[in-house]
């Protein structure tokens, strides 16, 4: 697993690299087609391309110049690796291989909030710092994320999943089986991870353009700084329970 952490964070870095002479936010994010990876990865290897994807972000950022707002980045795409494994693995023990409609829905529906999520904390983290408003970073980031990962995901599992799966590459075939979990957590884990991811991204468009103040959050700024920052803290937190229960 190590291995396939630094070979995760190496092909994911090693894709960003050359894109950051093709910026949508100056010295923030740029056009990037190695979105595909984490969640490729996330459903070959697991945990390996979660921290692969925090770790290989890390290693872009730095030839685009490295800044406190780099931790956020992390967390962001820490996040986006590995989404799509929990939640695939919490509702089914089908291959994510997109083979008719019910499987092909269900792989866009996950990559979807996988790039929401990666949006969200990346949007949040920025606005707090003062860098640039949610509205703008966070919906730039979820659309680059969710183009890229729609267009090359299911073409990629298609070709990689059956022969990483012959090969007894997959995290399962490393890890072994995962212990049997009561269903009450399995749902109350993905209800949880869903309507935070939704609710976070949504809450943190109606603060960043004024339409909402969060009661536990009675402070307003021109540029909703405050408001976003703490605003958005209850419902992560949420987040981070929906994890831990999955």
């Amino acid at each position: 697993m190590v291995v396939l952490t630094a070979m995760c964070a190496a092909l994911y870095a090693a894709i960003l690299i050359p894109f950051k002479i093709v910026p949508l936010i100056p010295g923030i994010t740029e056009f990037r087609p190695a979105n595909a990876v984490p969640v490729v990865c996330s459903f070959l290897f697991g945990p390996a391309a979660a921290w692969g994807a925090a770790f290989g972000n890390v290693i872009g950022d730095f030839f685009g110049g490295l800044g406190p707002g780099d931790l956020f980045g992390f967390l962001g795409n820490l996040l986006y690796g590995l989404l799509p494994y929990q939640l695939w693995e919490a509702v089914t023990d089908r291959a994510p291989v997109p083979r008719g409609v019910t499987v092909s829905v269900a792989l866009a529906a996950v990559i979807g909030l996988a790039a929401m999520g990666c949006a969200t904390v990346i949007g949040w983290g920025l606005n707090w710092l003062g860098f640039h408003p949610f509205k703008v970073l966070a919906t730039i980031v979820l659309v680059n994320n969710l183009v890229v990962a729609l267009a090359l995901c299911p073409f990629l599992l298609a070709v990689l999943y059956p022969r990483v799966a012959r090969a007894r590459l997959l995290y399962r075939d490393i890890l072994g089986p995962r212990a049997p979990r009561p269903r009450w957590r399995t749902a109350a884990g993905v209800l949880l991870v869903v309507g935070a991811t939704i609710g976070a991204f949504a809450a943190g468009q109606l603060i960043s353009t004024g339409r909402w103040l969060p009661p536990w959050a009675p402070w307003e700024t021109a540029s909703h700084q405050g408001a976003v920052g703490i605003g958005l803290l209850p419902i992560l937190a949420v987040l981070v329970v929906g994890l831990a229960l999955l």
